[in-house]
């Protein structure tokens, strides 16, 4: 993992296409601005994790079944 540090008003680019700045510091929180191609999802980790989980549970189910219980309803 890479380190920085920033000041507010301060941009991190990586890559040639996406620019991460730094729009406000307070106490232990920061405010960071993303900006990147429509095609580059961005995510809070938390979000993405129950994303990956959600579609590994999809992934596994029987489709059948699945199918069957979404008519009963």
């Amino acid at each position: 993992m890479l380190a920085l540090s920033r000041k507010k008003g301060e941009t991190l680019v990586i890559g040639s296409h996406i620019e991460i700045t730094i729009l406000d510091i307070k106490g232990d929180q920061v405010k960071i601005g993303i900006a990147a191609p429509k095609e580059v999802p961005v995510y809070r980790k938390e979000i993405y994790l129950q994303i990956q989980a959600e579609n590994q549970e999809a992934a596994a189910a029987d489709g059948m079944e699945a199918l069957k219980e979404l008519l009963k309803n």
